[in-house]
């Protein structure tokens, strides 16, 4: 069966405005987390966060900054540095797919509207608040941006929604639907309503005197995950179809899973992220022992990170293990995405980036964690996990090209 090849990607995140730059800035180990200083951030329990510089807003136009909320325009930035290094392929619109996932999309407008109506009356809300806030939003510009008319798709799958994305584009190219399929995750959700509602489950890190070390996983100490934001989008075609258009193949997303755990709205069964790796490697045709690296979903809570360490256990995965959110925080439906994108860098590498911020590992934790410094190897095959509320599971299976 023809391999699905990755040909090209962009990112937009909270170590930089591009791919590039945020690669680098998590090879070295840097942090992207920062104190908020917004005026709605001084009361909150948690007043830290993983936020985009804003120059990654340069490249839009006055409309688009205007018209689009910030997970759309993150969107349109990401999408069109990951078209551009595919080399802006010749494709008919009927045969190119878009799938951006998102976990909540457009609520920085919900919100801001709302005030707007509170404050100022029903005819001062913007004519444009629907098509901001919608969650189909970031796959509905980027569908009109590239003319892509094979499908414009958004899976909402919490934290798994970018995963999700990437899984659904290659099973659009492999069913026929589609001869290219730009896909990924968006979200920008730093608002002081998704704090406050994140901290009343005890999910966030307050470490706000720290805040380049509260984001920590596997650590000993860790008290919870870091709100992040951005978008990663990727571009999936089959190998034959790249080939032919002489385009770099950049490596193959040779497998994906997704699955559901009918289990709780919040908790995890370990069991079934065994399961959604075993059917990721089966699709991929390989065993436990063919992957090098695993980029863990690992958010830094202290229940989600031995979940997943005793789930790697259980399908039999003895590779080293990574979780880059200890340095971009977690983006939420953008994760797994980005994800992807450091773990295709880490193959062209042989370079798996750290896990930061780890003084003492947790005793608990069963894998092999890359632990504040970067590992170098040969590395041939990957696996990028993403597990969201409600039970949603996602797992890739990358391979170097």
């Amino acid at each position: 069966m023809d391999r699905i090849a990755i040909t090209g990607f962009g990112a937009v995140s909270p170590l930089g405005t591009d791919a590039p730059s945020t690669w680098e800035a998590l090879r070295e180990g840097r942090s992207g987390v920062s104190r908020l200083e917004a005026d709605w951030a001084t009361d909150l329990p948690t007043r830290i966060a993983a936020t985009v510089p804003d120059a990654f807003a340069e490249s839009l136009a006055i409309r688009e900054i205007k018209r689009l909320d910030r997970c759309e325009q993150f969107t349109l930035v990401a999408g069109r540095e990951a078209w551009a290094m595919a080399g802006t392929p010749e494709v008919p619109g009927e045969r190119l797919g878009v799938v951006v996932g998102t976990g909540i999309g457009g609520i920085t407008t919900t919100i801001a509207q709302e005030h707007v109506l509170e404050d100022s009356g029903p005819r001062r809300v913007s004519p444009h608040t629907v098509t901001m806030l919608m969650g189909n939003g970031p796959a509905a510009w980027l569908s009109i941006d590239l003319g892509a008319r094979a499908g414009a798709r958004t899976p909402t799958s919490a934290c798994a929604s970018g995963a999700e994305a990437l899984a659904m584009g290659r099973e659009m190219i492999l069913a026929g639907s589609a001869d290219i399929v730009v896909a990924g995750g968006s979200e920008a959700a730093i608002t002081g309503l998704t704090l406050a509602a994140f901290g009343q489950i005890r999910a966030l890190s307050k470490r706000n005197d720290d805040p380049e070390a509260a984001s920590r996983p596997f650590d000993a100490d860790r008290d919870g995950f870091v709100l992040g934001e951005g978008a990663a989008l990727l571009v999936l075609e089959r190998e034959s179809h790249a080939r032919a258009r002489g385009a770099d193949i950049l490596a193959y997303l040779d497998g994906a899973a997704v699955t559901s755990d009918a289990f709780d709205i919040v908790g995890a069964d370990p069991s079934n992220q065994a399961r959604t790796m075993r059917l990721a490697l089966r699709a991929a045709d390989l065993a436990p022992g063919d992957i090098d690296f695993v980029h863990a979903h690992a958010t830094s809570t202290p229940t989600g990170d031995v979940n997943e360490s005793d789930a790697l256990a259980e399908t039999g995965i003895h590779a080293p293990v990574t979780s880059t959110k200890s340095m971009t925080g977690h983006l939420l439906g953008a994760s797994g995405s980005l994800s992807a994108i450091a773990s295709i860098m880490a193959l062209r590498e042989g370079v798996v980036p750290p896990t930061t911020n780890i003084g003492t590992l947790d005793p608990a934790i069963k894998v092999d964690v890359v632990a504040n410094v970067k590992r170098e190897a040969p590395l041939r095959a990957a696996i990028v996990n993403s597990f969201g509320f409600g039970g949603h599971n996602a797992a890739l299976v990358l391979s170097k090209a």
